[in-house]
């Protein structure tokens, strides 16, 4: 893992004003509404409520903090923080579609995300869920309406890594602006906005944040592009980051780059152990793909979310492996400091795994802080369910 240090540095310190001695964390402005002297500096508040302080729904110093630390560590020109990540998501779906407007997304990506965009179809906004990585491919299936190119990277469950410059350069040609979910690497491993990417959107929840404690997302882009998402649907749908929360994410990302670091270095061996294990038939971690010369060149390194495939691939052996761990937690997303295990495999609608190519024997893995030794030891017995 190659971090700068810079980034580091930018994701440790609090924000330090004048010569005066500063608090080393960031004070919460635990306010919802802010006076001021007179009525014409009020009203001339509300005509730039996306750079003024009047009312927390629009802006707050705690999650400026938090917003500028993110803008910079992406190398992007703006932030806004919201309260989840689909509260991100949703706000750049519909802040920058209209009716008529159709949708790529490219690489396996987020549930809830397609389901949100099975959503828009009600309003006019079509989409397509394109696989195959090939920037010839992504050519292909841009259409003449297409306003916004999708990508996750590496995308949800079997972790593929997609080349963010060749993609975003294909989009960049018919005019379609790119957005990347960059949950996964975090800006210190990955900076989507550098590769060519025009916004990036983080579930903060996630590493960024650390601790499980907390819900948040992130978009980060353009001045241009984050006033537009700004007051056609941040604004507007409320899905607001509390000062406190903000603060929470800020304490959880000092932590980050130590965090990354082990939990690559113990996924890693992990991923290892699993690879040769009898009742496994394949691995997918980032770290083992076929396409090294872009992983290597696109990411500084590796997290510690990844997933394998059982022999036996139906539900029950699926239920058993997962039901006889013991120091993986069974429970959704990831990135925090304890351990998780999940399937896709709920065991209906296989279909739909089916259609995307993943296997029904799936489990993710999310590696915590408990140690290689101790989550191989887990996985040993847990395995030996599946023989």
């Amino acid at each position: 893992m190659q971090l700068d240090p810079g980034d580091i540095a930018l994701c440790i310190a609090g924000e330090v004003a004048g010569d005066a001695p500063a608090p080393m964390t960031v004070p919460i402005a635990q306010t919802s509404l802010f006076a001021y002297a007179d009525f014409q500096s009020l009203v001339d508040g509300l005509a730039a409520e996306h750079r003024q302080h009047v009312y927390t729904r629009g802006q707050n110093p705690t999650v400026e903090v938090l917003e500028r630390k993110l803008a910079a560590l992406e190398r992007g020109e703006a932030c806004k923080c919201f309260g989840s990540g689909m509260g991100a998501i949703s706000a750049v779906l519909l802040g920058l579609l209209e009716a008529g407007d159709h949708v790529l997304f490219v690489n396996h990506t987020y549930g809830p995300t397609l389901q949100l965009a099975m959503q828009l179809r009600r309003f006019g906004i079509a989409h397509d869920l394109l696989l195959d990585l090939e920037p010839a491919s992504v050519r292909h299936a841009l259409r003449p309406n297409t306003r916004l190119l999708w990508l996750e990277t590496p995308g949800t469950m079997l972790f593929r890594v997609a080349d963010i410059a060749a993609i975003t350069a294909v989009a960049r040609d018919r005019g379609v602006t790119t957005c990347v979910d960059n949950s996964w690497a975090t800006p210190l491993l990955q900076k989507p906005l550098a590769l060519g990417a025009d916004v990036v959107v983080h579930s903060v929840s996630k590493y960024l944040a650390g601790h499980s404690d907390v819900m948040a997302g992130a978009v980060i882009t353009s001045a241009a592009l984050l006033r537009q998402i700004f007051y056609r649907a941040y604004m507007l749908n409320g899905a607001v980051l509390a000062p406190h929360d903000a603060w929470l994410v800020l304490r959880g990302m000092r932590t980050l780059a130590a965090r990354l670091r082990q939990q690559e270095a113990d996924a890693r061996s992990v991923a290892e152990f699993v690879r040769a294990h009898a009742a496994v038939r394949g691995v997918f971690y980032p770290g083992f793909a076929d396409n090294q010369d872009v992983v290597t060149r696109q990411l500084r390194g590796l997290t510690g979310v990844f997933s394998f495939a059982l022999a036996r691939d139906d539900f029950a052996t699926v239920r058993r492996v997962i039901d006889a761990l013991r120091v993986f937690r069974i429970g959704v997303s990831w990135g925090g400091v304890e351990s998780l295990v999940i399937s896709p495999n709920r065991g209906e609608a296989t279909s739909v795994l089916d259609a995307q190519g993943i296997p029904r024997g799936l489990i993710r893995l999310s590696i915590g802080l408990e140690g290689a030794d101790v989550l191989v030891a887990d996985l040993e017995h847990a395995l030996a369910q599946a023989l």
